[in-house]
C-alpha cells in the first residue's frame, strides 16, 4: 500500500484552518440522525484538531440534490448530531464557498469546528471541476480526508482539493487503510474470502479480483445459486441468474487455475416461499424439490466454513450466507459471524467486513465490535475489494 501522510505528520496547527471532508450523509427520519456510527467514527479525527488548536471546517456531502440547493438534502439538522457525538459546539454555515463560508471561517477561534453547507449543492462537486476546489481551497490552510466510504469518488473535495492544500489521512481514514492492507495488501495467511448477497451480477470484478488473491472462498447468499446451477444442480425456485452461468463457470476455472479453494454450499435451508416463520427443511443442495426455494446455507456448510475459518489466518467478508433479515433464515450468518468474532477475540484470526448488510448482520450477531475491524464504507469498500484505484486514496500519498 502506498505512504500515506496522517496526522503524526502535522506540526504546530494552532490557528491553521484545516479543512477536514467527513462523511456526514448519515440515515435521518424527520430531522432526526437515527445512526451516528459515521459521526461517532469521525469524532477522534475531529477532537485532536480542535484540541490541537486548529480552526476545523467540515466538509460534506448529504443526500443526491444534484448540484441544486435543496432544503431536504440541508446539513444543518445534522450539525446538532455531530455536537451531541463530540459534546463541543458547532458552528454552520448555509454554504460551502464564497462570502458566507469566508464570513463563518473569519469568526473562528482556535480549537473552533465549523460545518460548511452541502458541497453537493454546488455542480463542481459531482464534476471535480478546479475553480470550485480551488473555491474550497480558499478557506483552508491543510486538508484531511477522513472520509473514506466517499474515497471512490473523484469529487473535488475528495480529490481534487488534496491537490491544492497539504493533504493528510484523519484517524478513520488511516485506521480503514491499515485494516484493509491486513485484509488483502500483505495479508497473514492463508486468506479465506466470504462473499454473499443476492446476484453475481454485482458482484463478478470482486470475484475474480478475490480469486487471484485469497486461498479460499465461500459464496453464499443467492449467488450461490447461480454457481451451483452453473455446476449442474437443479436449485428449484430459488433466486438464480441463470444467463451468468457462463460468467460463474469462468470464475470456478479462473480460481482453479489460481490455486483458491472455492466453497459452495453442500446442504441448503428450503421453503415455498420467503416469510418469516414459513415452513422450511433441510435438504442436500442436489435433493432441492422442484416447488421450493434455498433461503439459507444448511448446517453441514457452517460446519465447513468453521473448519475454514479454523484454517485461516485473515478472513475478509461481505455479504451474508442468507435472507438473514428473516428468521428462521438467519442462523448461518449468524453462527458463521460469531465463529469468526470468537476466533478473533482469541487472536487466532484478522477479521475484517465490509459492506451494509455485512455490516447489519453482523449487529444482528452482536460481534461487530469483536471484528478486526468493520468498514461502515460501502461502495468504497467494495470497489477496494474489486482492487479497482480510489482517488480520494491516491490523492493523499506523499
Amino acid at each position: 500500500m502506498a505512504d500515506f501522510r496522517t496526522l503524526d505528520d502535522l506540526g504546530d496547527i494552532a490557528g491553521k484552518r484545516v479543512l477536514v471532508r467527513v462523511d456526514l450523509n448519515v440515515p435521518m427520519k424527520d430531522g432526526v440522525v437515527t445512526d451516528a456510527t459515521r459521526i461517532e467514527r469521525i469524532a477522534p479525527t475531529l477532537a485532536e484538531l480542535s484540541g490541537k488548536g486548529a480552526k476545523v471546517i467540515l466538509l460534506a456531502h448529504f443526500g443526491r440534490p444534484k448540484g441544486k440547493r435543496d432544503p431536504e438534502a440541508s446539513l444543518g439538522p445534522v450539525a446538532y448530531a455531530v455536537e451531541t457525538a463530540l459534546d463541543q459546539r458547532i458552528h454552520f454555515a448555509s454554504d460551502c464557498i464564497g462570502e458566507t463560508a469566508a464570513e463563518a471561517v473569519g469568526e473562528m477561534a482556535d480549537g473552533d469546528m465549523l460545518l460548511l453547507e452541502n458541497t453537493r449543492f454546488h455542480p463542481g462537486e459531482e464534476k471535480n471541476d478546479p475553480d470550485f476546489a480551488a473555491a474550497l481551497a480558499e478557506n483552508g490552510d491543510i486538508y484531511v480526508n477522513d472520509a473514506f466510504s466517499a474515497a471512490h469518488r473523484a469529487h473535488a473535495s475528495t480529490e481534487g482539493l488534496a491537490r491544492l492544500l497539504p493533504a493528510y489521512a484523519g484517524r478513520t481514514m488511516q485506521a480503514e487503510l491499515e485494516a484493509l492492507e491486513k485484509g488483502l495488501g500483505d495479508p497473514a495467511r492463508p486468506v479465506l474470502a466470504i462473499v454473499g448477497g443476492a446476484k453475481v451480477s454485482t458482484k463478478i470484478d470482486l470475484l475474480l479480483n478475490l480469486v487471484k488473491k485469497v486461498d479460499a472462498l465461500v459464496i453464499g447468499g443467492g449467488m450461490a445459486n447461480t454457481f451451483l446451477a452453473a455446476r449442474g444442480t437443479d436449485v428449484g425456485k430459488s433466486l438464480c441468474e441463470h444467463d451468468l452461468a457462463d460468467t460463474a463457470r469462468q470464475i470456478m476455472i479462473d480460481a482453479a487455475s489460481a490455486g483458491c479453494a472455492i466453497v459452495l454450499p453442500s446442504d441448503a435451508v428450503v421453503a415455498r416461499e420467503f416469510k418469516g416463520g414459513a415452513e422450511s427443511r433441510v435438504v442436500e443442495v442436489d435433493a432441492v424439490p422442484a416447488d421450493m426455494m434455498i433461503l439459507d446455507v444448511g448446517p453441514k456448510t457452517v460446519e465447513k466454513i468453521k473448519e475454514w475459518l479454523d484454517r485461516a489466518d485473515t478472513v475478509v467478508w461481505n455479504g451474508p450466507l442468507g435472507a438473514f433479515e428473516i428468521e428462521p433464515f438467519d442462523k448461518a450468518t449468524m453462527a458463521a459471524a460469531r465463529y469468526a468474532a470468537e476466533r478473533t477475540r482469541e487472536g487466532l484470526l484478522v477479521s475484517v467486513a465490509g459492506g451494509g448488510d455485512t455490516v447489519a448482520a453482523l449487529n444482528q450477531a452482536g460481534v461487530a465490535d469483536d471484528f478486526t475491524y468493520v468498514s461502515t464504507a460501502g461502495g468504497a469498500f467494495l470497489e477496494w475489494m474489486e482492487g479497482k484505484p480510489l482517488p480520494g486514496v491516491l490523492a493523499l500519498t506523499k
